[in-house]
């Protein structure tokens, strides 16, 4: 009987560094990231932090390559990729730590994810979709210090472990179905009303086809169902209803579009 629970324990201890291994191997995990939740409430604010981050270069790229709907001019994005690869090493300079607002938390990486997106599709350009580029997800190439981190360590790794499930609306994996990529830089002085503006936005579009009874959602809400909670409660229905401008019924039934994976170009 010893041998028996030895033996289990030891099938557990290899399990258990196994999944490890394969977190690590799939580009999640912080990567010693600071990680500060979001409380009840975020305001905006640019004070009490160490550090004001300067997003203003990556504000006019975007400015001048994205439209509103979001789509992006990727070759003219290309004609300034020095400028671009500038910023992204300007931010991987600046190592964010503890002392850091949660509002310059969040306006950083949500930052890092959009521009290291854009710059991997500037890489590999011209191509049909995201998905075409092997392990655009999971490779670790986005520098933060003398460390590399995975568009998916930034998204769950950091991001989501913040309490702030707005960020799915910020965050843009340069595909159609995703929530657009906003013309202008998310900044810690404006953070909360931009996430206000993108997810009511999102929610608000064709994405989605919001009815009283029996609504079609966006894949993203399935992908990430947990992540929407009203007062502490995972609650879909009611998180959705707080940004609809059609409002649900409560107990109806949803279902999921499928996600178009098709590259977000003008």
């Amino acid at each position: 009987m010893k041998s028996l629970i030895d033996f289990t324990a030891l099938m557990l201890i290899a399990f258990t560094l196994s999944s490890c291994n394969l977190t690590s191997a799939a580009g999640i995990g912080s990567q010693g990231q600071p990680i500060k939740t979001v409380g009840d409430k975020i305001t905006s604010a640019m004070a009490h932090s160490v550090v004001n981050v300067d997003h203003s270069p990556w504000d006019k790229l975007l400015k001048k390559h994205v439209n509103d709907a979001g789509f992006v001019n990727y070759r003219g994005f290309k004609t300034e990729q020095d400028k671009l690869e500038a910023y992204l090493t300007y931010l991987s300079k600046i190592i964010p730590n503890e002392e850091w607002s949660v509002q310059e938390l969040l306006a950083y990486y949500i930052n890092l994810y959009n521009a290291a997106t854009v710059e991997l599709i500037l890489q590999n350009h011209p191509i049909k979709s995201i998905k075409d580029i092997n392990g655009a997800f999971t490779k670790n190439f986005i520098k933060i210090g003398d460390k590399k981190l995975s568009l998916n360590a930034i998204e769950n790794g950091v991001l989501r472990k913040m309490n702030e499930p707005r960020i799915h609306f910020a965050i843009n994996c340069a595909s159609y179905s995703c929530p657009k990529l906003k013309n202008e830089a998310y900044t810690a002085a404006k953070i909360n009303e931009q996430l206000d503006t993108a997810t009511r936005e999102f929610i608000n579009s064709d994405l989605n086809e919001i009815t009283p009874n029996n609504p079609k959602f966006s894949r993203i809400f399935s992908f990430y169902t947990s992540d929407f909670k009203v007062d502490g409660k995972k609650d879909l229905i009611g998180f959705i209803n707080k940004y609809s401008n059609i409002k649900m019924n409560p107990k109806t039934r949803y279902t999921f579009k499928k996600y178009n994976w098709s590259l977000n170009e003008q």
